[in-house]
């Protein structure tokens, strides 16, 4: 409650404060007197400073790189690799085949057949009647 009341009394300070500088500030502006500031003098325009035109530069021709001289060089000549003498395969003994005794006859299981169910009745739709909506002339 105390923080209320101090934060109350500090806001009515405030604008008790605000509007007594305004008037403070009023008061000052009526009692000192305007005074008019001379015209600016006018000002000539500045001459523009003559430049000595650019001398004509002369086009320099491109030099061209040198050639450098590159001596032909011989091709080195490569010697064959020997071939490696061919090392026969050996052979592979043929594996016996394994042969799997034939599946066992599985005998037919009998369906069942269960009736199927009841479709189920949907229940009628209401009908709506929404009233006709009235023209407007």
């Amino acid at each position: 409650m105390l923080c209320k009341n101090t934060f109350l009394v500090f806001l009515v300070a405030l604008l008790l404060s605000c509007s007594s500088m305004s008037s403070a500030a009023r008061h000052l502006e009526e009692a000192v007197p305007k005074k008019e500031n001379p015209p600016h003098p006018i000002v000539t325009e500045l001459p523009k400073p003559q430049l000595p035109l650019h001398p004509a530069m002369p086009e320099l021709p491109k030099p061209e790189p040198p050639h450098p001289l590159v001596p032909e060089v011989p091709h080195p000549v490569v010697p064959e690799t020997p071939k490696e003498p061919e090392v026969p395969h050996p052979v592979v003994p043929e594996m016996p085949k394994h042969e799997l005794p034939p599946h066992p006859a599985v005998p037919e299981v009998p369906k069942h057949e269960m009736p199927l169910p009841p479709k189920a009745e949907l229940p009628p739709k209401p009908e709506f009647h929404f009233p006709e909506p009235k023209t407007k002339p």
